[in-house]
């Protein structure tokens, strides 16, 4: 039987940890040959020897630097292109949320903020997008559910998010019929800023499974729970693959139902 990614090439950023590694690992199972980056050289490099001895050195290009690098960034493009020969699907997976008020946010933190979220899909998107627009391939972008329901107290990310939920749907339009571009909207997803707060629960004696139960009750969360790595690894491998060959800028929401807009 043919894998789904068989014969293709995929690029994960913010692949060494949480739903980008999980991405990553899905797609090596589907028979992608895949290039990862992060910022922690460390990490990535314990990473990536685990998944070189479970799919094979041959099929892995990583590389650790900020995707806010744009020198960085398309010399990562070249080394993919010399080493593989081709990109077939670019998923834009680096960044994270900043909890503040309108009040408490300087005006530091909002340039960081538009240029971490804005910034970390321009570049990757204008280096690759020749090799994307060659192989008639797809943009991933993970993002937030921030994007249609902000948080007072993460106002910066949402409206960040927001923008970049519209650069989205403008690329869409501009890269068509070469490149499709769609992104999923994640809501509470046990990675991250989640996990890190389980490790500082006050109540140590809480298992996993009843602290993120009770995250899930508090938040409003149809399905009871926080969402599993795995399961946004899945939605974005779905919109990079054939199956969604007739999708394009789209956003498939991954919140558990917690999304309201309609």
């Amino acid at each position: 039987m043919t894998l789904p990614y068989e014969g293709r090439v995929a690029v994960v950023t913010g692949g060494s940890s949480g739903i980008g590694l999980s991405t990553v690992e899905l797609l090596l199972s589907q028979g992608a040959r895949v290039a990862l980056c992060a910022r922690g050289e460390g990490r990535l490099k314990d990473v990536v020897s685990v998944l070189a001895r479970d799919h094979g050195a041959d099929r892995i290009i990583s590389r650790a630097f900020s995707v806010l690098d744009s020198d960085a960034v398309n010399a990562f493009a070249a080394d993919v292109g010399a080493s593989f020969g081709r990109c077939d699907l670019l998923v834009n997976n680096a960044g994270q949320g900043r909890i503040s008020t309108f009040e408490e946010t300087t005006d530091e933190a909002w340039r960081a903020e538009y240029e971490l979220k804005m910034f970390s899909q321009i570049y990757p998107i204008r280096a690759f997008v020749p090799m994307l627009r060659e192989s008639k391939g797809a943009i991933v972008a993970v993002n937030s559910l921030l994007a249609y329901q902000p948080e007072p107290h993460m106002v910066c990310t949402s409206s960040a998010r927001a923008g970049v939920q519209n650069l989205l749907k403008s690329l869409s339009l501009e890269l068509a019929p070469e490149v499709r571009v769609n992104s999923v909207l994640l809501g509470l997803v046990g990675s991250g800023q989640w996990t890190r707060r389980f490790a500082e629960r006050e109540d140590q004696s809480m298992s996993r499974e009843e602290w993120y139960g009770n995250l899930a009750r508090k938040k409003g969360i149809p399905l009871g729970r926080l969402g599993d790595p795995s399961e946004a690894a899945a939605a974005i491998a779905f919109l990079g693959s054939h199956a969604a060959s007739y999708i394009t800028g789209a956003q498939l929401d991954v919140s558990g139902g917690l999304a309201r807009h309609i």
